[in-house]
């Protein structure tokens, strides 16, 4: 049996080096340092040993605190010593790196070949044109809402959903104003338009909007948490608001409503959001303005009218496709389309949310996508709704790659967060982000200078399309909305390649439509749960 733990070695060592150097010290007048060094060792460990919270200390005193020393920059040491270039989660060195130098206007090409195994399953690559085409202007737009008052030319880049709050004030002020210098739109995020998203010169027109309508309906709701036309009028009516989206669910935590504890109500965002100072601000899961598809089809026509004819559209992260395809019947019933829909991935990201919302909620963005355009397609109304998408795009193949499995334009937050100088701490959480980005720490948020960084956002955005353009006129293309399936090429083992137009399921224009396919042969999901969809509710059919 084993009479002294070995763990308490440092405690005894420390403490008999506190003895020895009070025996000796008087006779060495500048060495009182050591009394006091190994003193406090010695208190260290006694109180290690005493205290009942961590088990670690109690085994190991003083000795054990290296291991939380070590355990707190973890993450610092793999981020800058250990991770590989490649790692791709939650986003490789080397797509940080790319942002990084377009940002900056930096070199962003690379020397020796390529660092991806080619031979990997997964492996994805655009086919390229003996004859390709010519190079032209890089400023691809779409047009949103062309039927509407005030239909919307946007660019097919765009900064995705980020309320102030999450992020700090001056990184709201740098996003908005690089899209107002780039011609392309900033989602405000469901934390509604706060005074950073406009121009600080009021005769400036400041980036364009896409104002988020949450289940909180903050900038347009009553004491009562309800929804307020009247108050939603007054902002959707400024000529900074292009569009209106109504937010059903987010990528990160689909399903998952929150709370704003009341001290973290400051006077500012109390005036975004139109709540109360200092109460708690409660973000339900689900909407009260309506509980069926045919209900939000409804509340979208609303807002659109008190808009004044605005493009309005709603955004959500699938989940149950009857719900889905619920909300597609009750476009055939009523004739009431959205301008647009845009479909959030599972991979999306968010400055907090529980580890398994993250991990394991929400279904992907490209079958999400696929699920969507296939549904609207077979459904023929396709062409009456344009769809985003957001989930993980930074670089100019993930918007080939998104553009060719079926979406309009792209969305990204995090890719325009790496343009503001995010270095991927992953301390977004903590209000004590390192860059002065997610964080509303006055003086943590002061190293963001504002002109600067509205620069690199557009830069960002600038040479991403300029990458895009190169990228499509090597396939013989003019304009990303000839992207097809048939350009996407996926490795799915050593010695098998497919196009994505055979790997994955396409719809054909009224499939869907029982007149067009008596038949009904439908891929399973479509088959399953078309059926028993309805337009009433958001429950399926038993």
């Amino acid at each position: 049996m084993r009479l002294f733990p070995i763990g308490y070695l440092a405690l005894v060592v420390s403490g008999l080096l506190f003895i020895l150097s009070l025996l000796f010290t008087p006779q060495h007048d500048n060495a009182w340092w050591l009394v006091a060094l190994f003193g406090f060792l010695t208190v260290v460990g006694i109180s290690d040993v005493l205290q009942a919270k961590r088990a670690v200390l109690r085994n190991y005193p003083i000795l054990g605190h290296f291991r939380y020393m070590l355990e707190s920059v973890r993450p610092e040491i793999r981020q800058y010593f250990l991770e590989d270039d490649a790692a791709p989660n939650p986003f490789s060195r080397n797509q940080r790196s790319l942002v990084y130098q377009r940002a900056k206007q930096a070199i962003d090409k690379r020397p020796f070949g390529t660092q991806m195994d080619v031979y990997q399953s997964d492996y994805e690559w655009i086919n390229h044109s003996i004859a390709p085409a010519k190079v032209g202007s890089h400023d691809f737009r779409i047009t949103i809402g062309a039927e509407r008052a005030q239909p919307y030319s946007a660019s097919i880049f765009n900064i995705s959903a980020m309320s102030f709050g999450a992020l700090s004030a001056n990184a709201i002020r740098a996003l908005n104003q690089g899209a107002q210098k780039g011609g392309f739109m900033h989602d405000t995020g469901e934390g509604s338009i706060s005074r950073y998203h406009k121009p600080e010169n009021p005769n400036d027109a400041g980036g364009d909007l896409v104002w988020e309508i949450g289940s909180g309906y903050f900038g347009c709701r009553n004491d009562d948490g309800s929804f307020s036309a009247e108050k939603f009028a007054l902002n959707a009516q400024l000529p900074q608001v292009k569009m209106i989206e109504v937010k059903l669910s987010q990528g990160a935590k689909p399903g998952h409503g929150g709370v704003l504890p009341g001290a973290k109500v400051s006077v500012e965002i109390a005036a975004a959001r139109g709540i109360p100072l200092g109460i708690d601000c409660v973000s339900p899961s689900s909407h009260s303005a309506f509980d069926s598809p045919i209900g939000l089809l409804q509340f979208i026509e609303q807002l659109r009218n008190l808009s004044g004819g605005k493009p309005t559209g709603f955004k959500l992260a699938v989940g149950h496709p009857w719900e889905f395809f619920g909300i597609v019947k009750a476009m055939l019933a009523t004739g009431i389309t959205p301008d647009f829909i845009v479909i959030d991935g599972g991979e999306g990201g968010t400055g907090a949310a529980p580890v398994e919302f993250t991990d394991h909620v929400g279904v992907p963005l490209q079958e999400a996508l696929l699920l969507a355009h296939n549904t609207l397609v077979g459904a023929k109304l396709r062409d009456k709704v344009k769809i985003g998408a957001s989930g993980k795009i930074v670089s100019a193949f993930d918007i080939v790659r998104t553009l060719a499995l079926g979406a309009d334009w792209c969305n990204s937050a995090r890719g325009f967060m790496f343009a503001l100088g995010c270095i991927q701490s992953q301390s977004c959480h903590t209000d004590r982000c390192p860059t002065g980005i997610a964080t509303q720490d006055n003086l943590r948020q002061r190293a963001l200078v504002v002109p600067d960084k509205a620069e690199r956002v557009a830069n960002f955005h600038r040479n991403t399309l300029k990458a895009l353009a190169e990228l499509i006129a090597a396939a013989g293309l003019h304009h990303p909305s000839e992207l097809k399936p048939h350009h996407l090429v996926r490795r799915v083992s050593a010695n098998q390649v497919k196009l994505a137009s055979a790997l994955l399921p396409y719809l054909e224009s009224g499939q869907l439509l029982s007149e067009a396919n008596p038949e009904r042969e439908l891929p399973e999901v479509f088959g399953k749960y078309w059926p028993i969809a309805q337009a009433e509710s958001f429950s399926p059919i038993h």
